[in-house]
């Protein structure tokens, strides 16, 4: 399950995506607009922040805004970030892989190999979800006659 850290981090990204060109946005309105606790949008911020997803201006017109174009910012990168593996078993994690210790032969194992390819379309399906991706969901889920071909 999606953890709240990592579902206020994506709500913000998109806030943060869809009003782009609005240059810095203050964390009080991101928070207010997106219904996000502000010192927890804080603290998402700052990682956010330190992984080169957003950065921020101080000043009287600063706050935080994407440092990356909504393409280039997927979900599994997100989730990573926020919650740790998208894998349901250690054995086949891409950043964070561990031995199961009641294995025997990962090469033989038809529990890892079922679970490897569940994360393997996982990932592929979070790695096309981008924040562009995610916008244009939204507007066409609001305007169902205008899909793109």
């Amino acid at each position: 399950m999606l953890s709240k850290k990592a579902k206020y981090a994506i709500n913000a990204l998109v806030y943060l995506a869809k009003n782009k060109e609005d240059g810095p946005i203050l964390i009080g309105t991101i928070a207010d607009s997106e219904n996000i606790p502000q010192k927890f949008l804080e603290a998402i911020l700052l990682d956010l922040k330190n992984a080169g997803i957003v950065n921020s201006r101080r000043g009287r017109s600063g706050g935080y805004y994407l440092l990356k174009p909504p393409v280039e910012v997927n979900m599994a990168d997100v989730m990573r970030l926020m919650d740790g593996p998208i894998a349901f078993l250690p054995c086949v994690t891409y950043k964070y892989y561990e031995r199961c210790e009641e294995c025997k032969d990962e090469e033989t194992c038809g529990i890892r190999d079922v679970f490897l390819q569940v994360r393997n379309q996982t990932v592929n399906l979070l790695k096309d979800a981008t924040l562009e991706e995610i916008i244009n969901r939204e507007v066409n889920l609001s305007n169902p006659g205008n899909e793109k071909e």
